[in-house]
């Protein structure tokens, strides 16, 4: 996995710790509900590993990368196996940016070191699931290549996730 990255003198991206659950289950219910994506509907944050995304991303072939500012975790992003997938595609999975980083080119970074580690572990494409509401990940998604399918790949249970894409490796 790649080391720390130093954006700016106060910005890094570095591997989740186990330290880091409380902090990224933190951004991401706060970024849920900025956006209206509730855990009612399908959304990640309905997710019961929320809270142990450490352990999660732990596992095999599966990498997450948090984003701390000032010493305080306000975003974070990684890949993993596709649930129920093929054996050959990854997703990128719990993208979420506290509103302090946007517009910086966080998102990409921490997509483009994704695309990069599933691309190592051997996966030959990779999924994600996400939703119009929010435009400007999807815009960067297609930026970097992603395109849109019809159907769903695997079994992510995200079932209000209306916008799937999926890029080569």
């Amino acid at each position: 996995m790649t080391a720390i990255q130093t954006i700016t003198p106060n910005i890094v991206i570095r591997a989740i710790e186990e330290k880091d659950n409380a902090g990224i289950a933190r951004v991401i219910r706060e970024v849920s509900a900025e956006h209206g994506l509730t855990a009612d509907k399908g959304f990640a944050v309905a997710d019961p590993i929320l809270d142990t995304l450490y352990e999660v991303y732990h596992q095999p072939r599966s990498a997450y990368w948090v984003v701390e500012m000032d010493g305080e975790v306000v975003g974070g992003g990684g890949v993993a196996p596709l649930a129920g997938g093929d054996g050959n595609t990854c997703e990128l999975q719990k993208m979420y940016l506290s509103s302090k980083l946007r517009g910086k080119g966080i998102a990409k970074r921490i997509v483009l070191q994704s695309l990069e580690f599933g691309k190592e572990q051997g996966f030959s494409r990779c999924y994600l699931e996400t939703t119009d509401i929010l435009k400007a990940a999807v815009g960067l998604y297609e930026k970097l290549g992603f395109e849109f399918i019809d159907e769903a790949l695997g079994n992510t249970g995200h079932s209000d996730c209306e916008i799937r894409m999926v890029k080569p490796l």
